[in-house]
């Protein structure tokens, strides 16, 4: 017997929910293509050797694996370790295909390249409330720019974006990985260390600066490190000037002028928008991927307590490691599936949706009648509207509660053919 319940971690997605992820789409394929942005698609699937690449930070433990076929799984299990069986994966975000798409066709591209890609991905996660196995990403990328007009232009078209959806309140806070190393650096940890002790920093906004400060002695490192370490933290977060404090802090054992890149971003941003939009230098924006080496940004709102609603960053190194030539990146992660569901729970309606009409006939219609309504629908359909014909069910009424919940909005009842004239004029 089938089985109508979903794979675990999968869902179905009813028209409701369709009509909205459809307007986000075409408002989001609108703005970032108004900009430059070309679409594109990579394979949902990709190399192994790609996706376990220490690229991918977490997510590469939440791989879905594919094992080999025929005669090259039959040998590997013969001879090989379990991992050696698989030869291919689900992929768990769009950056990686991204870079390996871009490798691969970089000779039919324009330079710099814009990209918009939007598809799904897999990731073997535990299911729970607002977390699934597969989800939608939507990624916004510029490669082959090395200056911080990429990381401008980024930030201020994927404001604009969330602003015309109707996200509001919004805060860009904006770091740099190369801050953070400077930190660490400064107050003496080790450089294999620095990682576990972003991963630590990370959780600032739940266990505060005290609580990091314990995690820190707690994991073993050296006292003297761990007091430096939140001395320099403290004076960040307390700087009235953010920029200045990094150059005096710890400037000296940074590259030049990391700060003054995110204070022209900043200006960028502030010129381009008006001011419109809110950018906060956040010392304690870390980014999971393993992948950033430079700016990182994410985006947060009133109406998204807690979490962020995009995020990205600079990844200048990734696309040589499929290339062997260095070739700079920038890319924005809008969190679609969240969107999605932040505005069904404040039950939007798609500004610009066409009116929904439900016609409804009578048992009285034969084919031919239905033909004949059918046809004078048409001059509905071409003015615009959405025109549903439909037999009448015995409980007309819930049908009509079924049908509002679809958005329908108009209904016209016509229970015999000879009432199709007049029901139209």
């Amino acid at each position: 017997m089938f089985i109508k319940e979903t794979v675990k971690g999968m869902r179905d997605i009813l028209p409701a929910e369709m009509e909205i992820r459809e307007y986000l789409l075409a408002k989001l394929k609108y703005m970032y293509t108004s900009f430059g942005y070309t679409q594109i698609e990579t394979p949902c699937m990709e190399r192994i050797e790609n996706l376990t690449s220490k690229q991918g930070g977490e997510n590469e433990k939440l791989i879905f694996k594919v094992l080999k076929r025929g005669e090259k799984l039959t040998e590997s299990i013969e001879n090989a370790s379990f991992d050696d069986l698989c030869d291919s994966g689900m992929r768990y975000d769009l950056t990686v295909p991204l870079a390996r798409y871009y490798s691969n066709n970089v000779g039919q591209l324009p330079a710099p390249f814009k990209s918009l890609q939007v598809g799904s991905v897999w990731r073997a996660d535990r299911p729970q409330k607002g977390r699934f196995r597969q989800f939608t990403q939507c990624d916004i990328d510029i490669l082959g720019d090395p200056s911080n007009s990429a990381e401008s232009e980024l930030i201020y078209v994927t404001s604009l974006f969330l602003d015309s959806v109707g996200v509001k309140g919004n805060t860009v806070m904006v770091n740099d990985r190369r801050i953070l190393k400077g930190m660490a650096k400064k107050a003496g940890f080790a450089e294999e260390d620095y990682n576990d002790v972003f991963i630590i920093l990370d959780k600032y906004d739940k266990i505060g600066e005290e609580g990091v400060k314990k995690e820190l002695l707690a994991s073993g490192f050296a006292p003297e490190s761990v007091e430096t370490y939140m001395t320099i933290f403290h004076g960040f977060m307390t700087a009235e000037d953010r920029f200045t404090y990094v150059e005096e802090a710890f400037g000296d054992v940074m590259e030049a002028g990391v700060a003054d890149n995110i204070r022209q971003i900043f200006a960028n941003v502030a010129a381009m928008s008006g001011g419109k939009f809110n950018l906060s230098f956040d010392p304690t924006l870390v980014r999971g991927m393993g992948y950033y080496t430079g700016t990182i940004f994410e985006i947060k709102s009133e109406d998204f307590k807690g979490s962020s609603i995009a995020g990205g960053g600079r990844y200048d190194n990734m696309i040589g490691n499929f290339t062997g030539t260095p070739t700079c990146a920038c890319g924005f992660s809008i969190g679609f599936e969240r969107l999605v569901g932040a505005l069904l729970e404040k039950k939007f309606k798609a500004e610009g949706s066409r009116e929904k009409v439900a016609v409804l006939y009578g048992k009285a219609f034969g084919s031919g009648d239905v033909a004949a309504l059918q046809c004078k629908c048409n001059a509905l359909r071409e003015a615009g509207k959405i025109v549903l014909v439909q037999k009448m069910n015995k409980n007309v009424g819930f049908q009509k509660q079924k049908l509002e919940a679809e958005g329908y909005t108009s209904f016209i009842d016509v229970r015999y053919p000879d009432e199709i004239e007049t029901k139209f004029n």
